[in-house]
């Protein structure tokens, strides 16, 4: 069976620490799957904020996920701390991806490295749009 690879970024601008929930875990008491998704969505919209850049503006426009691909290294549990580093990268004219590196906040030791991919969207026409020049200058800040 092959895998899938993520071939993660040399060096991430943005970091953040979460804490497991009890509502992050599976019926096997550990991170679930589902709930990385949500702790990953968590760090990407702090990682925009910190860029000054908002996941839908008050114009409509915004980010849609198209693909995610989540390989997990090792298990996180209840109250563990997660160290979510966040970059972006793979810039086109209407989209680009995140990449994530998770590891434990006391250890180092990755616990999953993920990627989404993003289109940009007008939510108001419902269509893929260019993304906007002071966004893409922002992320490659």
């Amino acid at each position: 069976m092959s895998r899938i690879n993520i071939e993660l970024p040399d060096s991430f601008p943005f970091s953040t620490e979460l804490e497991v929930r009890v509502s992050d875990l599976n019926y096997g008491n550990h991170l679930g799957n589902d709930a990385v998704l949500s702790l990953i969505h968590e760090a990407r919209r702090r990682y925009l904020r910190s860029l000054g850049v908002e996941e839908i503006g008050s114009d409509g426009a915004g980010f849609v996920i198209a693909d995610a691909a989540v390989v997990y290294r090792a298990q996180a549990f209840y109250g563990d701390r997660l160290r979510i580093q966040v970059a972006a990268g793979d810039l086109g004219s209407r989209g680009f991806d995140f990449y994530y590196r998770v590891s434990h906040a006391s250890t180092g030791q990755d616990v999953v490295h993920a990627k989404t991919g993003v289109v940009c969207f007008d939510f108001r026409t419902q269509k893929v749009v260019l993304m906007p020049a002071d966004i893409r200058t922002r992320l490659k800040a």
